[in-house]
Protein backbone atom coordinates (compact mmCIF):
# COMPACT_ATOMS: atom_id res chain seq x y z
CA UNK A 1 0.00 0.00 0.00
CA UNK A 2 1.20 3.51 -0.65
CA UNK A 3 0.43 6.27 1.59
CA UNK A 4 1.41 8.56 -0.94
CA UNK A 5 -1.61 7.30 -3.70
CA UNK A 6 -4.97 7.80 -4.08
CA UNK A 7 -7.22 6.00 -6.68
CA UNK A 8 -10.39 7.37 -8.71
CA UNK A 9 -13.51 6.14 -9.57
CA UNK A 10 -17.11 7.28 -10.47
CA UNK A 11 -19.92 7.55 -12.65
CA UNK A 12 -19.82 7.41 -16.63
CA UNK A 13 -21.89 10.27 -18.06
CA UNK A 14 -24.98 7.99 -18.28
CA UNK A 15 -25.68 8.83 -15.17
CA UNK A 16 -25.12 12.27 -14.90
CA UNK A 17 -28.42 14.58 -15.59
CA UNK A 18 -26.21 16.33 -18.08
CA UNK A 19 -25.02 13.47 -20.11
CA UNK A 20 -22.13 14.03 -22.25
CA UNK A 21 -22.74 17.68 -22.44
CA UNK A 22 -19.39 19.16 -20.62
CA UNK A 23 -20.32 22.54 -21.25
CA UNK A 24 -23.51 22.19 -19.64
CA UNK A 25 -22.56 24.31 -15.90
CA UNK A 26 -23.28 21.58 -13.50
CA UNK A 27 -20.60 19.71 -15.60
CA UNK A 28 -18.50 22.75 -15.25
CA UNK A 29 -19.02 23.06 -11.59
CA UNK A 30 -18.09 19.43 -11.04
CA UNK A 31 -15.05 19.81 -12.88
CA UNK A 32 -14.01 22.53 -10.58
CA UNK A 33 -14.62 20.71 -7.46
CA UNK A 34 -12.38 17.85 -8.82
CA UNK A 35 -10.02 19.97 -9.35
CA UNK A 36 -9.84 21.74 -6.01
CA UNK A 37 -9.76 18.56 -4.46
CA UNK A 38 -7.30 17.22 -6.16
CA UNK A 39 -4.89 19.87 -5.70
CA UNK A 40 -5.81 19.70 -1.64
CA UNK A 41 -4.79 15.95 -2.14
CA UNK A 42 -1.77 16.89 -3.61
CA UNK A 43 -0.99 19.20 -1.16
CA UNK A 44 -1.38 16.71 1.15
CA UNK A 45 1.40 14.65 0.18
CA UNK A 46 -0.46 12.47 -2.43
CA UNK A 47 1.81 12.22 -5.73
CA UNK A 48 0.36 9.08 -7.32
CA UNK A 49 -2.51 8.55 -8.65
CA UNK A 50 -4.83 5.87 -9.98
CA UNK A 51 -7.32 5.65 -12.76
CA UNK A 52 -9.33 3.20 -14.44
CA UNK A 53 -10.39 5.37 -17.28
CA UNK A 54 -13.37 4.82 -17.44
CA UNK A 55 -15.46 7.77 -19.48
CA UNK A 56 -16.50 10.78 -17.26
CA UNK A 57 -15.37 10.65 -13.72
CA UNK A 58 -11.93 8.70 -14.24
CA UNK A 59 -10.93 10.77 -17.34
CA UNK A 60 -11.71 13.61 -16.39
CA UNK A 61 -9.98 13.48 -13.18
CA UNK A 62 -7.18 11.65 -14.82
CA UNK A 63 -6.90 15.05 -17.05
CA UNK A 64 -6.92 16.83 -14.17
CA UNK A 65 -3.69 15.14 -12.57
CA UNK A 66 -2.22 15.57 -16.39
CA UNK A 67 -2.57 19.53 -15.97
CA UNK A 68 -1.19 20.02 -12.70
CA UNK A 69 1.89 17.46 -13.78
CA UNK A 70 2.89 20.46 -15.79
CA UNK A 71 3.58 22.65 -12.64
CA UNK A 72 4.37 19.43 -10.45
CA UNK A 73 6.71 17.15 -12.14
CA UNK A 74 6.62 14.62 -9.10
CA UNK A 75 2.89 13.58 -9.77
CA UNK A 76 2.32 10.68 -11.80
CA UNK A 77 -0.77 8.78 -13.53
CA UNK A 78 -1.48 5.32 -13.47
CA UNK A 79 -3.59 4.11 -15.74
CA UNK A 80 -5.68 0.60 -14.68
CA UNK A 81 -7.40 -0.47 -18.18
CA UNK A 82 -9.51 -3.68 -17.40
CA UNK A 83 -9.00 -5.12 -21.19
CA UNK A 84 -8.13 -3.89 -24.17
CA UNK A 85 -10.17 -1.81 -26.38
CA UNK A 86 -12.42 -0.51 -23.39
CA UNK A 87 -12.99 2.89 -25.32
CA UNK A 88 -13.99 1.29 -28.59
CA UNK A 89 -17.49 2.23 -28.69
CA UNK A 90 -17.11 5.29 -26.69
CA UNK A 91 -17.57 8.75 -29.45
CA UNK A 92 -14.54 9.73 -31.68
CA UNK A 93 -13.71 12.81 -29.52
CA UNK A 94 -13.63 10.71 -26.29
CA UNK A 95 -11.34 7.85 -27.52
CA UNK A 96 -9.58 10.63 -28.64
CA UNK A 97 -9.48 11.79 -25.54
CA UNK A 98 -8.47 8.55 -23.72
CA UNK A 99 -5.59 7.28 -25.86
CA UNK A 100 -3.88 11.03 -25.45
CA UNK A 101 -3.99 10.43 -21.85
CA UNK A 102 -2.96 6.83 -22.20
CA UNK A 103 -0.20 8.27 -23.80
CA UNK A 104 1.15 10.58 -21.40
CA UNK A 105 0.47 8.29 -18.11
CA UNK A 106 3.49 7.27 -16.33
CA UNK A 107 2.56 3.66 -16.09
CA UNK A 108 -0.57 1.70 -18.11
CA UNK A 109 -1.39 -1.99 -16.55
CA UNK A 110 -4.17 -4.34 -18.00
CA UNK A 111 -6.13 -6.97 -16.30
CA UNK A 112 -6.69 -8.43 -18.94
CA UNK A 113 -6.30 -8.19 -22.79
CA UNK A 114 -8.98 -9.65 -23.75
CA UNK A 115 -12.08 -9.02 -22.08
CA UNK A 116 -14.05 -11.52 -19.26
CA UNK A 117 -16.97 -11.52 -17.37
CA UNK A 118 -15.25 -9.59 -13.80
CA UNK A 119 -12.56 -7.72 -15.84
CA UNK A 120 -14.13 -4.57 -14.71
CA UNK A 121 -14.46 -5.75 -10.86
CA UNK A 122 -11.21 -6.99 -10.91
CA UNK A 123 -9.95 -3.78 -12.46
CA UNK A 124 -11.37 -1.74 -9.94
CA UNK A 125 -10.21 -3.78 -6.91
CA UNK A 126 -6.56 -3.75 -7.84
CA UNK A 127 -7.47 0.18 -8.30
CA UNK A 128 -8.42 0.37 -4.27
CA UNK A 129 -5.20 -2.06 -3.57
CA UNK A 130 -3.09 0.15 -5.13
CA UNK A 131 -3.83 3.37 -3.17
CA UNK A 132 -4.16 4.38 0.43
CA UNK A 133 -6.85 6.87 -0.53
CA UNK A 134 -10.18 6.85 -3.06
CA UNK A 135 -11.91 9.45 -4.37
CA UNK A 136 -15.15 8.78 -5.88
CA UNK A 137 -17.68 10.57 -8.09
CA UNK A 138 -20.51 8.72 -6.74
CA UNK A 139 -24.57 9.53 -6.31
CA UNK A 140 -25.33 7.35 -3.66
CA UNK A 141 -26.85 4.39 -5.75
CA UNK A 142 -26.48 0.89 -4.31
CA UNK A 143 -25.78 -0.52 -7.82
CA UNK A 144 -22.92 -0.58 -9.88
CA UNK A 145 -19.22 0.03 -10.59
CA UNK A 146 -18.94 2.88 -8.59
CA UNK A 147 -20.93 1.57 -5.95
CA UNK A 148 -19.02 -1.46 -5.30
CA UNK A 149 -15.81 0.29 -5.49
CA UNK A 150 -16.80 2.46 -2.86
CA UNK A 151 -18.26 -0.33 -0.81
CA UNK A 152 -14.55 -2.30 -1.21
CA UNK A 153 -12.84 0.62 -0.02
CA UNK A 154 -14.34 0.41 2.85
CA UNK A 155 -13.75 -3.12 3.24
CA UNK A 156 -10.26 -2.30 3.23
CA UNK A 157 -10.05 0.60 5.61
CA UNK A 158 -9.12 3.07 3.06
CA UNK A 159 -9.71 6.80 3.79
CA UNK A 160 -12.72 7.56 1.44
CA UNK A 161 -13.81 11.17 -0.57
CA UNK A 162 -16.80 11.40 -1.97
CA UNK A 163 -18.20 13.87 -4.05
CA UNK A 164 -21.64 13.78 -4.95
CA UNK A 165 -22.10 14.86 -8.58
CA UNK A 166 -25.18 17.21 -8.74
CA UNK A 167 -24.92 18.72 -5.10
CA UNK A 168 -21.05 18.99 -5.12
CA UNK A 169 -21.85 17.84 -1.64
CA UNK A 170 -18.18 16.45 -0.24
CA UNK A 171 -18.00 13.51 2.50
CA UNK A 172 -15.05 12.18 4.39
CA UNK A 173 -15.27 8.35 5.50
CA UNK A 174 -12.42 8.56 8.24
CA UNK A 175 -11.27 11.46 9.89
CA UNK A 176 -7.57 12.49 7.88
CA UNK A 177 -5.65 14.94 5.93
CA UNK A 178 -8.17 14.75 2.88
Amino acid sequence: MNKTACAFTGHRPHKFPWKSDEADLRCVALKTVLAEQVGKLVAAGVTDFYSGMADGSDVWLSQIVLDLLKENPALKLHCYLPCDGQADKWSSSAQERYHAILEQADSVVYTSREYYDGCMIDRNHRLVEAADCLLAVYNGERRGGTAATVRYAQKLGREILIIEPVSLAITHSCVGEF
